[in-house]
Formats: C-alpha cells, structure tokens, sequence
C-alpha cells in the first residue's frame, strides 16, 4: 500500500512535468532540452525558501524562476535565431552554475526540520500517506486546470496555431516570436513547479536531480498519449498526467522485481520512451499485415 501510494505521489508530482513537456514537445512541436536546468532550478529555489521559513513563496518563486529559464531559451531561439535543440543545451547548461549559486555553492540541502507544503497534514488525524497524497493532487489539479482554461483563451489558441501552422499564424499578423516565447515560458514555469513541489515533498534538494528529467517527463506524456490517443487538448494534458502515474508505477514495478539495480533506472525510462515512441510504428505495420493476409485470402 504504501509503495503504491508512493507511485501516485510521485506520478502526480511528475504530472506537472509531464505538462511542462506535452506543450512544448506537442502543443508547440519544438524540442526543448531546458527541462533538466528548470527542474532543479524550480527545485532549489523551493528548497532554500523553504529552509528560510516561506515554503509557498518558494513555489511561487520557482514558478517564476522556471518561466524566466524558458524565456531565455525562446529569446535564443526566436531572437538570436539559435536551433531550438542547441538554445535549451545551452540554458540548461548555464542553469547547472546558477543552481549551485542558489544552494550556496553545496551540491545538495537538507529541509528536516523546516515547514513546508506538507507540514499541515502533520496534524490531521488520519492515514499521513493518503493525506500526504492530497497536495500533489490539489497543485497539480490546479495546474492541470489553468492550462485547459488558457489554452481556450484568444493567447492559448494563437499558442495552438503556432505550432500547427508557424507560416499561417504569420500571415495572420500574429507575432509568432511572442508566442514561442510565452509557450516555452508556461512550460519551464510547470517543470519548475513540479521540481518545487519534489524538494518539499522528498525534504532536500540535490544538483543532480534534473540528470534525465526530460526523458522521465517524455516518457509519461508518450504513455498517455499510446493510451489515449492523440485526441482534444483537455485529453492530452489529462492523460500526460495519468501517464506519468503509469510511468511511476511501472517504474516502482521493475525496482521492486530486484531485476534492476537502482542506477539502471534512467536505461528503463530510455526502454520504456522507446517501446512507446514504436507503439504507433507496430500498429501501423500489424494493419498492414493483417491488409495483405485478407487480400490473399479474397484472391
């Protein structure tokens, strides 16, 4: 019970970094590397908020700090004219000097002892895991919520078409710098997010956390997507989120197996992105073979 209360945890902390992800990797179609620099971006300046006794002016404040990272890449990209692949390596590697700067030159901080977002539940009379489960679900809900409600908008849908049609937009007297720019930022501003929420969840804060982040968040929005199919966006932002919990729970699946050790996790998160990715390709080719099988059969 408790290891898969722990997986539901996780999945919906890593929800929100399944969002981040979806907009730019879908809604925009750019592939931003900035996801490992502004997890632990967001995941420090939480942490050491935190330990300075304002845990929800570190969310906020690592909200804010994500999406200032992903205006820095879409300035890169759109201003300076960088490949989007090349101007997220390069934030994400400036970030890593900036971290350190954050949490005082230490690879890693400790918040036992502080109050943080989960402190309250301390004092509720109840299962402390199932109570401990209400936070990531109510910020991520919320989170979940504000990007539905925004991509309706007049900005969100202009969002939306960039990533359709850059060259419509375009023609439409639509500043399409402006809006790569807002969405790179929403979407740093969800990854810092769920980095904060993890530091106050898990009491530290480590440099190496962000490490492969942008895989565990690809993985959980191609999880959700196999499964759901690429339907409306209130479907697709949903089942990036039911992804990641899936995702988590294969993940806790194979380390409590024993058949991996605890450093092969980042090579199943690979494996499980690449049986994903190939879903589509196996289904397409199945339909073609069982095609050619009724064809020989009606000759």
């Amino acid at each position: 019970m408790t290891l898969l209360l722990g997986s539901v945890q996780l999945g919906l902390i890593y929800g929100m970094l399944a969002l981040g992800i979806y907009i730019s990797f879908r809604i925009l179609n750019i592939p931003d590397l900035t996801a490992d620099g502004s997890f632990t971006l967001g995941l420090s300046v939480s942490a050491v908020m935190t330990l300075a006794g304002h845990p929800f002016l570190g969310i906020l404040l690592a909200v804010a700090a994500g999406a200032a990272a992903g205006t820095v890449t879409g300035l890169l990209q759109t201003k300076l004219e960088i490949h989007p692949i090349l101007a997220g390596i390069i934030t994400m590697s400036s970030l890593y000097s900036i971290n350190l700067y954050i949490l005082g030159s230490r690879s890693n901080l400790s918040l036992i002892g502080s109050d943080s977002l989960f402190s309250p539940l301390a004092w509720l009379p109840a299962n402390k895991e199932v109570l401990k489960t209400l936070v990531p679900f109510i910020v991520c809900f919320l989170c979940a919520a504000a990007l539905i409600w925004f991509f309706k908008t007049h900005l969100g849908l202009c969002i939306r078409a960039t990533g359709n049609n850059e060259d419509m937009v375009r023609a439409s007297s639509i500043n399409v710098d402006a809006m790569k720019i807002t969405a790179i930022a929403i979407s740093n501003a969800c990854i810092g997010l769920s980095g904060a929420v993890l530091a106050q969840y898990q009491g530290y804060a480590d440099i190496s956390s962000g490490i492969g982040i942008m895989v565990v968040g690809l993985a959980s929005a191609i999880i959700g997507e196999a499964i759901f199919g690429r339907r409306s966006l209130t479907i697709g932002l949903l089942s990036a989120i039911f992804g990641s919990l899936i995702y988590r729970f294969i993940i806790a699946a194979a380390l409590k197996s024993s058949i991996f050790p605890a450093y092969m996790l980042r090579v199943v998160s690979a494996v499980i992105v690449v049986i994903a990715l190939s879903l589509p390709v196996i289904k397409k080719h199945l339909e073609l073979r069982s095609m050619r099988k009724q064809v020989e059969q009606d000759a």
